[in-house]
């Protein structure tokens, strides 16, 4: 790929047709070589090595004896069985079960510490628990659903219908102008976020709607300009709780930007020169988005000329 992402390539064979077997996933999980990763409330566990923070890994044996019925099969590594548990609760197990294993990260911390491989997996097993916490009845008659496919799928006992994990697709654009003296990049604002934080325009895609289509309709709605192109640069699973965020570089007609006032409480153009400054933490009044948020490679792509 051109162009990867954090939480973007996992490494593991996700095994999708084998995990479908009640007894391949028993044979799996009983074996000495089976491996889990630990999460708690969506938080991985983060082991500082001499090479640098890692994920922090008990064997399935270990794991279950700390955890039952809280646990996804993320896949096979090079053959070996990859396992997630997850604890619950606001006692932090890094004072109990896990005490000396290392200690748990928020998510977005996580990403700015982790080996890219290593956030794709704890991405993932993040938003397949998230998942399960929020899906725990059939949406067909109302009855608790079964956890079946290792965590990737939830059965209903009493109609037969078969759930599986939410991935809600997010266009996520960066408008450029290029009719003026220097082409321009616009950047908006949040009232939630901190103070001078800017980033990127967002929404997610509606029904009968395509890549294009939302991305022209969202920059109308939160800036009131309108797209003449759309290039794609590349997508990014963001796990809080599970969207696909879909890159693009947006060329607008005008440079006559609007915040709605809803979505966007202002609005930035910037050269190439001011967003390189952004990205650099060396503008006077706008802060970038995290580098590991696929905003900020949006805004790198730009001033890169890519």
């Amino acid at each position: 790929m051109a162009h990867q992402n954090i939480f973007a390539g996992n490494p593991l064979d996700r095994a999708g047709d084998l995990r479908n077997d009640p007894e391949w996933l028993a044979e799996q999980a009983d074996k000495p070589y089976a491996q889990a990763l630990i999460l708690w409330e969506g938080r991985p566990l983060i082991e500082e090595t001499a090479e640098g923070p890692r994920l922090a890994w008990v064997s399935m044996a270990h794991a279950r004896d700390m955890v039952r019925d809280r646990e996804v099969f993320l896949g096979l590594w090079k053959a070996a069985p990859v396992f997630a548990i997850e604890f619950e609760g606001s006692i932090d197990p890094a004072e109990g079960p896990v005490r000396g294993l290392g200690a748990f990260h928020d998510m977005r911390s996580a990403a700015a510490l982790l080996p890219a491989t290593d956030a794709a997996m704890a991405g993932g097993a993040k938003s397949l628990f998230d998942w399960r916490r929020r899906h725990g009845f059939c949406a067909n008659c109302g009855t608790l659903s079964e956890t079946a496919s290792g965590g990737w799928k939830r059965r209903c006992p009493a109609c037969g219908t078969e759930h599986f994990p939410r991935v809600d697709p997010v266009t996520i654009m960066l408008p450029v102008y290029k009719g003026g003296p220097e082409p321009l990049c616009l950047l908006g604002r949040q009232a939630a976020w901190a103070p001078g934080r800017m980033s990127a325009l967002a929404g997610f895609l509606e029904p009968g709607e395509s890549i294009e289509e939302a991305c022209a309709r969202e920059v109308k709605e939160e800036a009131g300009l309108t797209v003449v192109d759309a290039v794609y640069h590349s997508s990014q699973p963001w796990p809080f709780p599970s969207q696909l965020m879909i890159g693009l570089i947006a060329e607008v007609s005008d440079d006559q930007a609007q915040p709605d006032q809803t979505e966007l409480e202002s609005v930035a153009w910037l050269t190439r020169a001011e967003a390189r400054a952004v990205l650099a933490g060396e503008h006077p009044a706008i802060s970038a988005p995290p580098p590991f948020a696929i905003a900020h490679a949006l805004i790198q792509a730009w001033v890169e000329g890519e």
